[in-house]
């Protein structure tokens, strides 16, 4: 027999079970039609609602249904007609010759509502039954006086109207019970119930959360009833691929006729399909035993007087019901019983090799984690024969390894609820205490519920796509700890953050959130980020991004790892009262009582380096780029990324840009000088010693500045930087040449190493679309991994880009372009740029190329007022700003022009000037968001009314320069998505066309790019 290939377990996708598209038929409402008589019996002076409602309440089970009574037909149809009625039960008694007459007015005036029947008499119902209820009557059952009849009905019903999609479409699974006696099934269907749903108690520990618990509810296994042999084997080839197994009288009908052998042709049917499938044989003749054990099935005396404790225990062991029995055939004992998913894999590493394959050839592995409602890795184990692996050693690798990976998948996109006692490596993201998860901790559950709904996770080849393994202390803890040492006033009125700090440390934090921190680190290898999650930061309205505190302790050993990562989660709580917080929560109109603050815990990416810790890359990427130059669009975004850790991008040091969409193309790379002088000469990374990690009010208190020519020891090099060779004056790739090392990444970005470029294209363009907004989202690559393992892109952060909603503007439409001072098709930057006064412009008619030098020197000197009086303006002047070639423009360095919002680079007719704009000081219009238009006038490539500029009287004006202040501030707009600008002339007014919500309602399907 030829072996099928196992799947790969790195790539391989676990199909994800609706479990709340399960149950979607349910019974709400039953109408009992009885006399008033039978209706007062039946509820024994007691209401019958209250009884079935404790008993659904006893079993854990949710909506009970509620009952009304009818006491004749006509009344019944009359409150059917009326009322939602989901199920009739009616009683019947076979001296009153009205029973079915009842129950057919009924099916006829509402053939779609199911009609179960009670009977104290059920031997004497049956021949009555046979000839006058031809699909009247959907279910008889015996009354003994016992309310479970009732759950029991119910349930079958419900499982009945479910059962060909919740059972065929989604793998629920269920048991077959064939038997025609009404008192033997009525007395054994609310005993299988009973056992099931005492079995779905059990595997909801398996649930991780209060709501996955709940809906693993519904993946409870349905019990399917056939009185006669036909429907029974129609029942059984219908669903027979999700069927746990059989139970069957031996005497029923089979065609038409009552046939004493009916039992054992269904045993024989069923053991053609599978041998090891289970079946037990229950009969009132004890002789049936030995041809039942003949034909491998197992027997049960309906008149033993423990019958209901017999099928308990049968369906608990056969039906992979309870606990798992590794059970050795050699030893002849039972190795290990496991209880839930977490002890089966510990058990697979110590039992036998022959415990595993008698197991497996049963397909019992399968059978146990179906009945547990465990289908993804069910199903997975399910399609795999004995017979497909290597050896015995393989079939244990492979079942360890896929229980590691669908635990891994089944912790994804779920918020688990924090408990000390299971909590392991494989929950990826869980919540301690019952309070709110804040900003930053909504915004990576959100992160790591659309990686798992767009399998993202595995869809690169050797690349693991997700957030790292994340604790989130939940706002409960921020309120006890408060609350409990009264530092609300205290920090109210302080004003000094080092005495906040202090206050803060000195108290201990709850005794059982400490307990819960400390199993955490139990768990990891890795450094631990602590980060603030404020209720208000990175919400879609207000971005309090970087105002609150971030810490990084270094991995050692328990106790001093406690201590830390416990002084450092205070310190976060106390950046919520330093004076920056105060200031900015003033200014979006909060108090600090509005603010609760909780604390994320997080592994850090990277890997140790000597003493530091770091990633190989840390990076900042946007859905929308606003200064796009070359081949780049607005649409296709921008990333910025740097080697260690993120302090440097988010510092605003200098780090690599590039575009996703273009990632050979990098302006810094763009000859050998610009390489060297415009790439990162330095990086942070965590310091690894303990002590190093000091109470402060400074993130960066353990965190070392390295130069990468020190890192050249590391070994990390190698991953993302070129060298230049200085003797040819050229870039070589990798690290293998002699010469100065270079933060180039090209690698990656040229010789496609890792799918960087395509991973943010496909982050970027999926997170927009989910937020409904241009995203800002942050990440870690960590390359340096194992062999055999996969890189780690680390997704940290996501975040709507607020100015490009809030402050973007679209230009008037038809506008006048008489109406601008200046109009440019070609320019960088975004938004509405207002309170500007001021424009400097060099004078068209004096300018001369030779005096470049000097009119930078008279540019320096204004700048220099403006930067004192912390004011902005527009400067306008022919050729490149900053250019080192004054034959080419005005040769300014950036601090020279640094109070220019708006920069605007004007062609002569005989200076002509090359749109391709932005080549230079290109970091800091990016940085400060400064506008930069480029136009041509002289071959309309925009518009520059400098007569007017010419009629208004100047406030300075020399050889070179003349600078006008209007009393009236400028109205001036970028039109970032579509590169276009007009600075208006004083007095024209704008009248907003777009809001937010137009905005935000016209985006097309795919979103923004």
């Amino acid at each position: 027999m030829k072996k099928k290939l196992l799947p790969n377990l790195k790539s391989y996708i676990f199909e994800e079970v609706a479990f709340d598209k399960l149950m979607q038929n349910r019974i709400n409402k039953v109408l009992i039609v009885c006399s008033n008589y039978d209706y007062y019996m039946l509820e024994e002076d007691g209401r019958i609602d209250e009884r079935i409602f404790n008993e659904y309440t006893s079993l854990n089970l949710r909506y009970p249904p509620s009952f009304i009574h009818a006491n004749s037909a006509k009344r019944a149809i009359v409150m059917l007609a009326s009322d939602k009625i989901d199920m009739v039960i009616t009683w019947l008694d076979i001296g009153n010759y009205k029973a079915f007459e009842t129950s057919k007015k009924i099916k006829e005036a509402f053939p779609k509502v199911p009609i179960a029947a009670l009977s104290h008499y059920s031997s004497e119902l049956r021949s009555k039954l046979e000839k006058g209820n031809t699909g009247i009557i959907d279910f008889v059952f015996h009354w003994n006086g016992n309310v479970d009849i009732f759950l029991a009905i119910i349930k079958l019903t419900e499982d009945r109207m479910n059962a060909e999609r919740d059972i065929n479409d989604i793998g629920v699974k269920a048991i077959l019970l064939v038997e025609d006696s009404l008192k033997f099934y009525s007395r054994y269907i609310p005993l299988i119930y009973k056992v099931i749903l005492k079995q779905t108690q059990a595997f909801m520990s398996e649930g991780l959360n209060e709501h996955r618990k709940m809906l693993l509810m519904r993946g409870r296994p349905k019990i399917l009833l056939a009185t006669v042999f036909e429907e029974g084997i129609s029942l059984f080839d219908k669903y027979r691929d999700n069927l746990l197994g059989v139970i069957s009288d031996v005497n029923y009908l089979k065609d038409g006729a009552r046939n004493s052998e009916a039992g054992f042709l269904f045993l024989n049917y069923v053991r053609n399909y599978n041998r090891y499938f289970p079946i037990l044989i229950q009969s009132s003749d004890a002789n049936n035993e030995k041809r039942t054990l003949e034909l491998k099935g197992k027997f049960l005396y309906k008149y033993s007087e423990t019958l209901g404790v017999d099928i308990k225990n049968y369906i608990t062991k056969y039906f992979s019901f309870g606990n798992f029995e590794f059970w050795d055939p050699i030893q002849m004992k039972v190795l290990a019983i496991a209880k839930d998913l977490s002890e089966f894999q510990i058990a697979l590493n110590m039992v036998t090799e022959d415990c595993l394959v008698y197991h497996a050839k049963r397909s019992e592995f399968s059978k146990w984690l179906k009945s547990r409602a465990l289908f993804p890795l069910a199903d997975l184990f399910s399609n795999i024969e004995y017979d497909d692996f290597e050896d015995e050693h393989h079939i244990r690798e492979f079942l360890i390894n896929s229980i590691k990976a669908y635990r891994v998948y089944r912790s994804r996109g779920v918020i688990v609820k924090f408990d000390r006692r299971k909590y392991d490596e494989f929950v990826g993201f869980s919540r301690i205490g019952e309070g709110a998860l804040g900003g930053k901790g909504r915004g990576l559950a959100f992160i790591d519920s659309f990686l798992k709904r767009n399998k993202l996770f595995n869809k690169y080849e050797n690349v693991n796509i997700s957030i790292p393994r994340t604790v989130v202390i939940s706002t409960e803890v921020f309120d006890q700890f408060i609350e409990n040492h009264k530092l609300i006033k205290f920090a109210a009125e302080s004003s000094n953050d080092e005495e906040i700090l202090k206050e803060f440390i000195s108290k201990e934090l709850p005794q059982w959130a400490l307990q819960d921190i400390k199993a955490f680190l139990k768990t990891t290898k890795s450094p631990i980020a602590i980060r603030s999650s404020s209720m208000l930061e990175d919400s879609n309205y207000q971005p309090f991004a970087g105002v609150f505190a971030t810490y990084m302790v270094p991995n050692t050993e328990i106790k001093k790892m406690v201590e830390m990562v416990s002084n450092a989660v205070k310190s976060v709580i106390a950046s919520a009262f330093f004076e920056s917080s105060k200031l900015y929560l003033k200014a979006t109109s909060h108090t600090i009582e509005e603010d609760k603050m909780a604390v994320i815990l997080q592994e850090v990416i990277g890997k140790q380096y000597q003493d530091v810790y770091y990633p190989n890359i840390s990076g900042v990427a946007r859905s929308i780029n606003f200064y796009p130059i070359g081949d780049e669009k607005p649409n296709e975004g921008i990333a910025n990324i740097a080697l260690g850790l993120g302090e440097i991008i988010v510092g605003g040091g200098q780090t690599l840009r590039f575009s996703p969409f273009h990632p050979k193309k990098v302006l810094q790379l763009s000859s050998p000088a610009s390489t060297q002088r415009d790439t990162q000469q330095y990086f942070y990374g965590l310091d690894i010693n303990p002590d190093s990690y000091k109470v402060s009010t400074s993130e960066s208190i353990n965190k070392k500045k390295i130069t990468i020519r020190k890192a050249e020891n590391h070994g990390s090099l190698k991953f993302v930087a070129s060298t230049y060779d200085l003797q040819n004056n050229t870039i070589r790739p990798g690290v293998m040449h002699d010469g100065i090392r270079v933060i180039s990444f090209d690698n990656i970005l040229k010789y496609n190493t890792f799918p960087l470029p395509e991973i943010l294209q496909d982050l970027l363009r999926i997170g927009q679309r989910e937020m409904r907004n241009p995203i800002e989202m942050e990440f870690a690559v960590n390359l340096d991994v194992p062999q055999g393992k996969p890189k780690e892109f680390s997704f940290l952060q996501i975040r709507p880009i607020i100015e490009s909603i809030e402050t973007s503007s679209n230009l008037p439409e038809n506008f006048d372009i008489s109406d601008t001072i200046i109009y440019s098709e070609s320019a960088l930057g975004n938004g509405k740029y207002e309170n500007i006064y001021d424009v400097i412009y060099v004078k068209p008619e004096t300018f001369n190329a030779a005096n470049t030098r000097q009119i930078a020197a008279a540019v320096d000197q204004i700048n220099k007022k403006f930067a004192a009086m912390d004011r902005h303006y527009i400067l306008v002047g022919p050729g490149r700003w900053g250019s080192s070639d004054p034959w080419l423009g005005i040769p300014v360095i950036w601090p020279q022009i640094s109070a220019a919002k708006i920069i605007v680079e004007s062609g002569l007719n005989n200076f002509r000037i090359d749109p391709s704009q932005g080549t230079h000081f290109f970091q800091n219009l990016t940085s400060f968001k400064v506008g930069y238009l480029t136009i041509n006038p002289f071959i309309n490539d925009g518009f520059f009314d400098v007569d007017y500029l010419n009629q208004q009287p100047a406030l300075f004006e020399d050889e070179y320069l003349r600078h006008i202040c209007f009393k009236k501030p400028l109205s001036v707009i970028i039109e970032g998505k579509n590169n276009k600008a007009a600075i208006f002339k004083e007095g024209f007014s704008i009248e907003e066309v777009v809001t937010t919500e137009d905005s935000i309602e016209e985006l097309p399907p795919d979103g923004f790019m």
